[in-house]
């Protein structure tokens, strides 16, 4: 029997007992059999750190360092999806990363190998930044994570843009009013002392969006949820200046419930 009748037939047999290769598309080249965990340096932390960037939950720089920081943002990753939450990057942890975010190896090594410290928030439009780069020789530091520019008059582009992926994750399965209702939400936290004063600030607070912690904010927004953000900063609040809301049938936090509610538009309480 040749070898490729003796692969072909180990395959036939695999298949007939119900078994499937170990690896899915999502986990080819995705890390090491390695647990990464504090102290751990190199490859897989470097994915680790961009991945956790990717959904908002590690602000510091991709090093390839498994300090407190990424530590800390691990925890708070685990906790979110529900996983054991021991700051430990094992199998299911790592696995739970895959699924929910992207990452560009070839991208996030290349800036490292110019010596330039960056972050990898996803959906970013690395042609413009690598642009920027050149424009200024090439000397500044790679800053990745979307900036808004908020002034008084107004708000940037890429406000507008990250926005609308935010209200789209969140709610596009909500009544038109409901959007621009989670639209204004964000809008308050940026005006509210209690949060960050910027839009990337507020959509990419850990925790503080279920569409930024499953990578769903990443997913192309429709020109309802650009509209709705437009309406929003337009001025038109339908959630009565609230800085919260959550969906009453799936929150599971005594700390929301506790918050005075507002109104109810589609699934959401709106509270302040």
């Amino acid at each position: 029997m040749t070898y490729k009748k003796v692969c072909l037939f180990m395959m036939i047999c695999l298949l007939a007992i119900g078994l499937q290769p170990s690896l899915s598309p999502k986990q080819v080249g995705a890390f090491s059999s390695q647990v990464i965990q504090h102290g751990t340096t190199g490859e897989d932390v470097i994915e680790l750190q961009a991945r956790l960037q990717y959904n908002g939950f590690y602000k510091g720089d991709i090093d390839g360092v498994f300090g407190w920081g990424t530590y800390w943002a691990l925890r708070n990753f685990q906790e979110e999806f529900g996983l054991d939450v021991d700051g430990l990057a094992g199998s299911k942890t790592k696995q739970k990363l895959v699924d929910a975010t992207e990452y560009d190896k070839g991208y996030v090594k290349e800036q490292i190998k110019k010596g330039k410290t960056f972050t990898h928030y996803g959906g970013v439009d690395k042609t413009k930044q690598s642009k920027s780069n050149q424009d200024t020789g090439g000397n500044e530091d790679v800053n990745v994570e979307p900036t808004a520019a908020n002034v008084p008059q107004g708000y940037s582009k890429n406000d507008i843009q990250l926005m609308s992926n935010a209200v789209h994750g969140e709610s596009r399965g909500e009544p038109y009013v409901g959007q621009v209702a989670v639209a204004a939400v964000i809008l308050n936290r940026v005006e509210s002392p209690t949060f960050p004063n910027t839009v990337s600030g507020v959509i990419f607070e850990p925790r503080a969006f279920t569409a930024v912690a499953d990578g769903q904010i990443w997913l192309k927004p429709n020109e309802t949820s650009r509209k709705a953000v437009l309406d929003a900063i337009n001025g038109w609040d339908p959630s009565g200046n609230a800085l919260y809301y959550f969906n009453p049938d799936t929150a599971t936090s005594d700390w929301i419930w506790s918050r005075p509610q507002i109104k109810k538009i589609g699934k959401h309480i709106y509270a302040k």
